[in-house]
């Protein structure tokens, strides 16, 4: 792929990407959109053997909420991407990020475990439609190892919010209980909706809207027939799929298997979160001398040997080998997460809202099945977390070599 820049000032028909501390400000609240998602998956993480007594529900019924608000995410993003190429950025993102709060509200107010389920689908849709607007605002600006390099600058800060959040759900614990934890997502809601109300600038001008209707908009036959641009999507969202399956199942692991303290479980997981902003800014400055695809070929084949070593480490009951081998995994997503998505979205820029919807959807509907995998398959043992893991690494890797191989 070719070096190609951000698209030129000069051009009437294209936002100039901004520079300086407004390029530092859109930086900061692109990846603060792009953060709902770990935020509300991470944040309850070291509540989850908690709520399993205080709502009297199994692990899989507790687990079932991360699925939920997953399933969520990916229709919202479905639903806004195409709204957001005929409609533009902002609109459809201060929609969300506004819901979002009133839904987080409504979670921790739950009385029971399904009532949860329900209300975290709706607060994950919400958070979806601010996710989807920051891949298409991306896209708007940036194209080729620009954009890939743009993502990789993101994940340095998507990548606080997995070490953050933990962070602060064990800090709320020790002051309340885990509805507290949802208190604290409804005032980040309300306080990103704020940043976007004053912040986002509209990057897609009205001469480059879809038209036509919606039905026009929404049908996407491209992106449906684009073998490559589905096998980046399946690519994404098999490796998304194994970071679930360690999302839903490391606090239960951690702590139940192998008796790690809720301290200790989120020093780990922050370590862990550290690792992948690390690799990310390392992809950044490899960009300069690599394509995007070679580099996503070597952080998948490292994060499938990672993955062996996750199964290893639960066959030999070894909680060493577990916590690196989880280490090298989570930090090789630092590779696959910026150039998979920058090589997606490369394929279909005029459409760049509804292909980010698309990426999005399948990427959550594919992690969907993780947790329930992680916790249908037993309780007590690290094998089911790591046989998804290392199941879905190896699934990412086939889509990458097979579907998304250029001819």
């Amino acid at each position: 792929m070719s070096k190609t820049a951000a698209p030129a000032a000069s051009s009437p028909e294209r936002f100039a990407a901004p520079t300086g501390r407004a390029a530092l400000g859109l930086l900061v609240l692109l990846g603060s959109l792009t953060a709902i998602g770990p935020l509300s998956l991470d944040t309850y993480l070291p509540a989850l053997p908690e709520m399993t007594r205080d709502l009297a529900a199994s692990q899989a019924q507790i687990q079932l909420s991360l699925t939920t608000c997953l399933v969520g995410m990916a229709l919202g993003q479905l639903v806004t991407g195409p709204l957001s190429d005929r409609w533009g950025r902002r609109r459809p993102v201060l929609v969300g990020v506004g819901a979002y709060a009133l839904l987080s509200l409504v979670c921790a107010l739950a009385p029971s475990a399904p009532a949860l389920a329900a209300a975290r689908f709706f607060q994950g849709f919400a958070g979806g439609m601010g996710t989807v607007v920051a891949r298409a605002v991306v896209r708007d600006l940036y194209a080729g190892r620009a954009a890939a390099k743009y993502f990789s600058r993101l994940v340095l800060v998507f990548g606080l919010a997995p070490m953050a959040a933990p962070a602060l759900g064990g800090l709320i614990l020790r002051l309340g209980d885990w509805r507290g934890i949802f208190v604290a997502l409804t005032v980040v809601g309300a306080l990103l909706a704020v940043a976007v109300a004053w912040r986002l600038p509209e990057t897609l001008p009205a001469t480059r809207r879809a038209t036509g209707g919606l039905a026009a908009t929404a049908a996407g036959r491209s992106l449906l027939t684009d073998r490559v641009y589905l096998g980046y999507a399946l690519t994404q969202g098999l490796a998304f799929a194994g970071l679930f399956g360690y999302l839903s199942g490391s606090s239960f692991v951690l702590q139940d298997v192998f008796g790690l303290s809720v301290g200790a479980f989120t020093l780990v997981f922050g370590v862990n979160a550290l690792a992948f902003v690390a690799v990310g800014q390392l992809n950044a400055r490899l960009l300069d001398r690599y394509d995007p695809r070679p580099l996503l070929v070597v952080g998948l084949v490292v994060g499938l040997l990672a993955g062996l070593g996750v199964v290893a480490g639960a066959l030999l009951d070894a909680p060493a080998l577990v916590i690196v081998a989880l280490f090298v995994l989570i930090g090789s997503l630092g590779l696959v997460m910026p150039n998979g998505t920058a090589l997606a979205l490369d394929r279909h820029a005029a459409h760049a809202g509804t292909a980010a919807a698309l990426l999005g959807g399948i990427q959550a509907v594919v992690a969907a099945g993780a947790a329930p995998l992680v916790g249908l398959a037993g309780e007590g043992s690290a094998l089911p977390m790591a046989v998804v893991m290392s199941g879905a690494a190896a699934g990412s890797l086939l889509m990458l070599l097979t579907l998304a191989r250029h001819r």
